[in-house]
């Protein structure tokens, strides 16, 4: 089971969730984000759509959850280093190599994680608030606002480049860490 289960939901509810998410992971690593179904996830998952759509809201709704559960929550970074530079390092090569497993999920995401369904806009919100985390603790006293804006920015423009074809998830670990130490020169 995930690590941190939805709130409000009882020990029966909280294993359907996590059984329609794998299904979900399933579905979407055999038929991709176009032709995934909530339909074709609730089946595979032995439960009804009506059951599935009480859940996820949409596609979308499941593809930030997904992306969220599946390589934040499961997958947490072991920040190590003695410089800032080494510390953000080991979060964004972790997030890459993660990514470079499941880069079906880092797709789904970014397909979802441009809409405005109102589900995936409060994923998008809590995903958002796991990364600058993350960034903040391997910045240690060098976290200031301004520079933790820019790796984020750096981060979800690579991440976009990446979902659209134009970097290939097996770089993404070193180009990742080349754009964050020209951020970081002369910032720590």
């Amino acid at each position: 089971m995930s690590s941190v289960p939805r709130r409000g939901l009882n020990a029966r509810q909280a294993e359907t969730v996590e059984r329609l998410l794998e299904a979900g992971e399933e579905e979407l690593a055999e038929r991709g984000t176009d032709t995934l179904t909530i339909r074709g996830v609730a089946s595979r998952a032995g439960v009804s759509a009506a059951t599935a759509y009480t859940y996820f809201s949409s596609r979308n709704h499941l593809f930030a959850e997904l992306f969220h559960r599946k390589v934040l929550l499961d997958h947490p970074v072991e920040i190590t280093g003695s410089t800032a530079r080494e510390r953000v390092s080991a979060v964004t090569t972790h997030l890459a190599e993660v990514l470079a497993d499941r880069p079906h999920l880092a797709a789904a995401a970014n397909h979802a994680l441009l809409g405005s369904d109102p589900d995936v806009e409060r994923l998008r919100i809590v995903i958002g608030v796991e990364l600058v985390d993350r960034f903040r603790v391997a910045l240690g006293d060098d976290a200031r606002p301004d520079l933790l804006d820019a790796l984020t920015m750096a981060l979800s423009g690579v991440l976009l480049q990446t979902g659209m074809g134009l970097i290939a998830y097996g770089d993404l670990a070193d180009r990742l860490d080349a754009i964050m130490a020209t951020v970081l020169r002369g910032n720590t």
